[in-house]
């Protein structure tokens, strides 16, 4: 029989690993999860993915492309003529203010790289790529502590399931700012 060609196969298996850590987090995760979640023979997840580093990997590098597309759909942050700390601080209820789950799930990954090394580098990269664009409008110094600053904001409100604050999310961000 001939093999069937299906180019859509990668991405539904890395789209189907986000939903699996999504309902079940990432002890939830194999490669038999996801194949039965894709509807996929357990055999292309491990063709596609060796492992389950590798299939994180592309999970992660997948679910941070939500907050930089956030990011750059608003434009504000790059724009000298708007107020950084209000932009920022109405990013962040923008996007705590969707999907829960989703953002639940971006975190979850995110923090996995303190126990998967392999994940490290993707979750360096999207700091460096925050840091970077903060940067075109502070110094390095203070971009690196508003993305340390807006990470804790988050995790407190996912944490604690506390109501996003604004207005505190700006003036603390200001305070950074000056």
């Amino acid at each position: 029989m001939a093999r069937r060609y299906d180019p859509e196969r990668r991405q539904r298996i890395i789209d189907a690993a986000l939903r699996v850590v999504g309902e079940k987090g990432l002890a939830g995760l194999s490669h038999r999860s996801v194949a039965a979640e894709a509807d996929v023979p357990l055999g292309s997840t491990t063709y596609h993915f060796a492992s389950l580093d590798e299939l994180m990997v592309a999970a992660l590098r997948q679910s941070t492309e939500g907050f930089g597309d956030l990011l750059a759909a608003r434009g504000g942050v790059t724009d000298s003529r708007t107020d950084l700390a209000a932009e920022l601080a109405a990013l962040l209820g923008e996007w705590l203010a969707g999907e829960r789950s989703g953002v639940e799930l971006e975190y979850e990954l995110y923090l996995a790289a303190l126990r998967r090394p392999a994940l490290r580098p993707v979750a360096a990269e999207w700091v460096e790529s925050l840091v970077k664009l903060l940067a075109r409008r502070t110094d390095e110094v203070t971009a690196r502590a508003l993305v340390a600053l807006m990470d804790g904001i988050c995790l407190q409100v996912l944490l604690t399931d506390a109501v996003y604050d604004e207005r505190y999310a700006r003036e603390v961000l200001a305070r950074v700012i000056r």
